[in-house]
């Protein structure tokens, strides 16, 4: 068997190993070998690269090659090892980049390094492979970079409001176009280079104009065009994998980030377009009256008498990595005979299953982890609803407030149970900048304080023997 045909039956049992990862990751009791299968399929995917590289190749370049290879497994591990759970959304951001100006790269080789051709017809296709790789690779970069400095406070959330944005926007688009006719009938690198300044460009208006609450979708929106970009690179570099897995991720980055826009009642086209048409939410920092608060010894002897609570997770618990004295808190609560469930919103953290991971780290039994659709009707015959952490996901003013920024968007009716605490350190708004009237409701009290330290309080007071 030769090496390109080794190569080749490598890369079809790698697609497949791609796609049984991508099956596996949508169940929470098989995202364990979903994970795994993908990690197979990249170990496979890159040995085989690897060996029809390095196949005939001068010993510099098989030594630049093992030494890119090791120096990227290398931070990769390092980062992997002791990035923390909360700082996940924003790594994934960041490798997004990677992604896009890799593409960047082998569309200028493309362009630069290629040889002659036998038609013309091939000639344009190739010429019109280099111009798109290059947009879409330089759309993502830029954009995966907002999305990081955002997403790690580096950056406002707010979103970036220039005058006639979506004028702006538009117009990169056309341009685009414009001028992909022209580099195919008459490549030249001046052209190239004003492709590579705009894509940049819009790739960080497109993000600077989403505001923060909309990040979750931004993040599954630029692992699409990551796909995308990468199934470009794929076509210049005549890799079928990488046209495979680029469709895979592209596409399936797509659907999910639809769904989520159905979650939070957001147009998909606006978000992808860069918030077009969305203005800018208000601060929403002005009280709307006054809460009451609550201890963690009243919130315990509470929850002793319940018969049915509900928690529902944010991205505060994930920050104060309170999950395991939950978890530890459910424990006590079932041996009580107390029915304890969890509501998840879809966009509840900074990712899709954000809280899912972290309840499953802590080992918290799937079958009391429930959705948003699947839970949201039993919050009127509910004792205690546990806020920790949670801030938009709750807000009442998205099902009462038509002028609300946030309104109708689908979100937990937790202020139909009796009685709600929430957690929090401050009165402070969302990420979404909103003021939440949950938190001056009458049957609503408040938990200042960490949510781990005072989640740990309550644990320590269930437990206490009564009399």
């Amino acid at each position: 068997m030769t090496i390109e045909a080794a190569t080749n039956a490598a890369y079809l049992v790698a697609a497949l190993l791609f796609v049984m990862s991508l099956a596996g990751l949508s169940k929470h009791t098989s995202a364990r070998a979903g994970v795994v299968y993908g990690i197979a399929g990249m170990t496979l995917a890159l040995g085989a690269t690897v060996v029809r590289a390095v196949d005939g190749a001068p010993p510099r370049g098989v030594l630049l090659l093992v030494v890119a290879v090791v120096l990227g497994a290398s931070i990769g591990l390092w980062r992997a090892r002791i990035v923390e759970m909360t700082g996940i959304p924003e790594l994934i951001a960041l490798l997004h980049s990677f992604v896009g100006l890799a593409a960047v790269l082998v569309g200028w080789n493309g362009y630069l390094e290629h040889g002659a051709f036998e038609t013309r017809a091939l000639e344009n296709i190739h010429n019109g492979e280099v111009f798109v790789g290059v947009f879409i690779g330089g759309v993502t970069f830029t954009g995966s970079i907002v999305a990081f400095l955002k997403l790690s406070a580096r950056m406002k959330s707010s979103p970036l409001m220039l005058p006639g944005k979506n004028v702006l926007n538009l117009g990169a688009l056309v341009g685009f176009l414009v001028l992909t006719v022209v580099f195919i009938v008459n490549p030249h690198i001046g052209l190239l280079v004003a492709v590579t300044v705009l894509s940049l460009a819009l790739g960080w208006h497109l993000v600077a104009s989403i505001g923060g609450g909309d990040m979750p979708v931004v993040v599954s929106m630029l692992n699409s065009y990551s796909g995308w970009a990468a199934a470009a690179a794929g076509f210049l570099l005549n890799n079928n994998l990488l046209i495979v897995v680029g469709a895979l991720v592209g596409s399936s980055g797509a659907y999910l980030s639809y769904i989520m826009c159905q979650a939070m009642n957001r147009s998909f086209i606006s978000v992808i377009a860069g918030g077009f048409g969305i203005e800018a939410p208000s601060s929403g920092d002005g009280e709307t009256g006054e809460h009451r608060e609550i201890d963690a010894e009243g919130v315990a002897e509470l929850l002793t008498n319940a018969s049915s609570v509900i928690i529902t997770p944010g991205y505060g618990m994930a920050v104060a990595q309170a999950q395991y004295p939950v978890a530890e808190l459910v424990r006590s609560l079932r041996d009580k005979g107390v029915d304890v469930r969890f509501g998840i919103h879809p966009v509840a953290g900074r990712l899709p299953g954000h809280m899912n991971v972290l309840l499953a780290e802590a080992k918290v039994p799937y079958d009391i982890v429930l959705e948003l659709d699947e839970i949201n009707d039993d919050f009127d015959s509910t004792s205690v609803v546990l806020v920790i952490g949670a801030n938009d996901t709750v807000n009442p003013a998205a099902a009462e407030d038509p002028s609300s920024p946030i309104a109708g968007m689908p979100v937990l009716h937790v202020w139909n149970a009796e009685n709600v605490i929430v957690f929090k350190r401050s009165m402070a708004v969302g990420y979404a900048g909103v003021q939440n009237p949950l938190f001056f409701r009458e049957n609503t009290q408040m938990l200042f304080g960490d949510a781990k330290e005072r989640v740990e309080d309550i644990v320590r007071a269930v437990s206490v023997p009564v009399g």
